[in-house]
């Protein structure tokens, strides 16, 4: 019976999108980490946190939290108080601490990263050490431990990069997928998710928004029809769930997401927060985009989609004619690239109640 209905939810999104989202189950990712040794990078980040919680709901062995932070580890084991969680204070410049950490691990989630784009732009090179080095000591790391798989934490800064953090994090993505293809008897399997600024976390608008309307300063905003893809950190999570259940190995999962515009989430913001404080439009900042981008135009001949309602892009020519392409996998049906400003729009309303129901903004 369970079958029979994917069959006829993926008969029904490929003809109607609507419908099928209305009767697709919801994914359950329980009782996929019974008993895994997980290691995760950058663990004390707001992506890093959030996972971990949500990791320890599951019955896991151990998970290692693995960062340069010692006070956000402190903070986290007390906030967290579970025997099941190791803090190993590294940083994944270091390849050596790396391969300690990484013995006897099942699977690693890879989110450790310097991020925010207008200190990268000043501090290009501290970026390739990061996030371009650090890449490639974790997967040689990882590749020397036989872990079993290992998934990587991409941006949509990765399409068609404009700035220096988009550039490192496209050579990242590129670290992770080849090495499916010079791994010689090793098992692992590399994969990637890829998405934009999730709702609140660090870096992003929401939470600046919202301090520059508690500090009574004005808002600062650079161009309010700005868009940007709306994704919630559970949206994520079950992304990342998804893609370590359906992996192959040299993919990168993409959700399927609707966006909204800077100066609505503005408006709302202030709404909520019963504001009238003035605006002030300033310059574009440095290596800020206005529109985010999932899938160029240049990738879709290489993306399908699967029957959990993600893109999947499988690099064949990387492949050399060997990839098999799993059969519950359709070709896209994207005619342009996927970026935020040729998606379904999210309303106002709809925006106000995300924000209240994510805790981002009381009321």
């Amino acid at each position: 019976m369970c079958m029979n209905l994917r069959v006829i939810n993926w008969y029904i999104f490929k003809k109607n999108t609507f419908i099928r989202k209305l009767i697709l189950p919801k994914f359950n990712w329980r009782h996929m980490f019974e008993n895994k040794k997980i290691l995760i990078t950058g663990g004390t980040g707001s992506l890093g946190s959030a996972l971990t919680k949500k990791l320890l709901e599951d019955n896991v062995n151990t998970i290692r939290i693995f960062s340069r932070d010692e006070l956000k580890q402190t903070q986290m084991d007390e906030n967290l108080n579970d025997s099941r969680l190791r803090f190993l204070i590294g940083d994944i410049r270091d390849k050596e601490r790396l391969e300690k950490a990484t013995e006897g691990i099942d699977i690693v989630i890879h989110a450790a990263a310097l991020k925010h784009v207008p200190v990268i732009e000043y501090n290009p090179f501290e970026a390739i050490k990061t996030n371009v080095q650090g890449a490639q000591n974790v997967v040689d790391a990882w590749l020397k431990n036989d872990v079993k798989f290992a998934l990587a934490i991409g941006t949509d800064k990765a399409v068609s990069p404009f700035n220096t953090y988009g550039a490192t994090k496209l050579l990242m993505e590129r670290l992770f997928v080849s090495a499916n293809y010079h791994k010689g008897n090793h098992e692992t399997k590399f994969s990637c998710v890829r998405y934009g600024n999730v709702l609140g976390s660090r870096g992003s608008i929401v939470p600046k928004f919202v301090d520059q309307v508690k500090l009574g300063k004005k808002i600062t905003i650079t161009d309010p029809n700005m868009s940007r893809f709306n994704i919630t950190m559970d949206q994520a999570l079950e992304l990342i769930f998804r893609a370590i259940k359906n992996s192959q190995g040299g993919d990168v999962h993409v959700p399927k997401l609707e966006a909204y515009s800077v100066g609505d989430m503005k408006d709302v913001i202030l709404e909520l927060m019963n504001s009238d404080i003035e605006v002030e439009k300033i310059p574009v900042r440095p290596g800020e985009k206005y529109h985010e981008i999932l899938i160029n135009e240049h990738e879709i001949r290489d993306t399908y989609e699967n029957q959990d309602n993600d893109y999947v892009i499988y690099e064949n020519q990387l492949a050399k004619d060997k990839r098999v392409i799993p059969k519950d996998l359709e070709k896209t049906s994207l005619k342009d690239q996927y970026s935020s400003d040729k998606v379904k729009t999210v309303s106002k309303d709809e925006l106000k109640q995300i924000l209240i129901k994510q805790k981002l903004v009381l009321k």
